[in-house]
């Protein structure tokens, strides 16, 4: 080693480092005085910026920057001497000990949280600067104003997951029997029960549908029409022609059109797709997903005029992962369906691609386990029941010893989840990529339709 080498080796070794973290989003004056402050406090400072799934973890669903511009934002203030991302609980041992730190900063809100720190190196509390928080920034800013559409359970657990999203708020409700909407206005504190949809989205943003899924092709267009942006329950319309006219009018007006398919945007299974994509189990061969529940035969759910029936009603849960792995070029599909009042109480459904297969059951009137396997040519994943709302998944191979269980979070109803994702759409209209993309939703939109026209349908008795 060389003189030089040993001189720069000697500085780093005696560089006093410090290390901060934050989400930072909305970065404000607060924020810069505090990086500055844990700059003066040593040679090197090393910023840990949260990623939006750890921010999830911990129940704090901001919506309006991405991890990305948050990193960004740091960078340009000039005070971070290396920006590093933050994605799990303990991280900041592991940190500490790896960046061989010497001082942990962190603003004096978390007064004496972090005294467990003291072990490893000097803890800090900078004091906060008065008056001013990315919270209090967000709600200045803009909050959507969300009308909802349909008042019924899942509007009822939609309201307080909505609490847990910034930037929005519930600011009116429509059904065409208006006592009960009023009675719904009034046990959710929705400020707004509308006597028509004009009323309704005279007052509101955007529009949450979720109405009996046989009206949500009239109730979706007449939102989009009104310049509104859409989240839409699912199933999302039982017809391909209807999703591509909707899409159509959404892009046309620049607004966004999303549909909440809770599990689509729900942690284990976003990581889920992401470790499949990887490889981690191989090629994939094959995926069978069953969501079944036993049903009153007096409900709408089995109502034939309703377009009631397991494939109306359930179908969509199990075509998410098929499509979302699989791909959009099935080459067919076969459904056996178990008929009952000329619906289907339950069916099993057979994809054939070009080089995997794929089959989900669902049932309204007939029970099986809810789980997911997905087959792999070197392992497979097993997702429990009810896989559609799990918070874990099991990577198991011929090898046990390789086998491991992977824990994601599942807060609440798991709503909030596609609200944080709606919104954080709304508030960041550059942002054009879709955890469930529109080509996805119309091959989904097209295999439901299939079904409804009887093509390759084999009913039983």
């Amino acid at each position: 080693m060389n003189k030089d080498s040993i001189k720069a080796s000697s500085e780093n070794h005696h560089r006093r480092t410090v290390i901060t973290y934050g989400t930072f989003d909305v970065l404000h004056q607060g924020h810069i005085n505090l990086l500055r402050r844990a700059k003066e406090l040593g040679d090197w400072l090393i910023v840990g910026v949260t990623t939006d799934n750890f921010d999830l973890e911990r129940g704090k669903l901001n919506t309006r920057d991405s991890v990305m511009k948050r990193i960004q934002a740091v960078k340009d203030t000039g005070y971070a001497d290396e920006v590093i991302i933050e994605e799990y609980k303990g991280q900041k041992i592991d940190d500490i000990q790896k960046y061989n730190v010497d001082v942990f900063a962190i603003g004096s809100d978390w007064e004496g949280y972090f005294d467990y720190l003291k072990e490893y190196c000097e803890v800090v509390y900078l004091p906060r600067t008065q008056g001013i928080s990315s919270t209090m920034l967000r709600e200045e800013q803009i909050s959507i104003r969300i009308g909802i559409i349909g008042t019924g359970s899942i509007a009822r657990r939609f309201v307080p997951e909505s609490k847990f999203v910034s930037c929005n708020t519930i600011s009116s409700a429509f059904n065409p029997d208006h006592g009960e909407c009023e009675a719904f206005c009034s046990a959710n504190g929705i400020p707004s029960a509308a006597r028509s949809l004009d009323e309704l989205t005279g007052n509101c943003d955007a529009v949450y549908v979720a109405s009996p899924h046989y009206t949500h092709h009239e109730y979706v267009r007449a939102a989009l029409q009104a310049g509104k942006h859409v989240l839409c329950e699912t199933p999302f319309v039982l017809r391909l022609a209807e999703a591509e006219e909707l899409y159509s009018i959404a892009e046309a007006n620049h607004s966004t059109l999303m549909i909440a398919h809770k599990t689509a945007y729900c942690p284990a299974f976003r990581h889920l797709v992401t470790m499949l994509k990887s490889g981690v189990i191989g090629k994939i061969v094959d995926i069978n997903a069953s969501v079944t529940t036993l049903t009153d035969e007096k409900s709408s759910k089995l109502d034939h005029n309703q377009y009631g029936g397991s494939m109306n009603e359930n179908a969509c849960f199990p075509l998410l992962p098929i499509i979302k792995l699989l791909g959009n070029d099935v080459r067919n599909v076969n459904f056996y369906s178990i008929m009952k009042n000329d619906v289907d109480i339950y069916t099993k459904a057979v994809f054939r691609y070009d080089s995997a297969t794929a089959s989900f059951q669902v049932g309204l009137g007939a029970k099986t386990e809810g789980n997911m396997i997905i087959s792999g040519t070197k392992g497979y994943i097993y997702v429990p029941a009810p896989w559609w709302k799990t918070d874990y998944f099991e990577l198991r191979f011929e090898d046990q010893n390789l086998n491991r269980k992977c824990f994601y979070p599942f807060m609440g109803e798991g709503l909030r989840y596609e609200i944080r994702e709606f919104i954080s759409h709304i508030l960041n209209p550059e942002q054009n990529f879709y955890l469930l993309s529109k080509g996805e939703i119309l091959k989904m939109t097209e295999i439901q339709q299939d079904y409804i026209d009887g093509k390759t349908v084999y009913k039983l008795s």
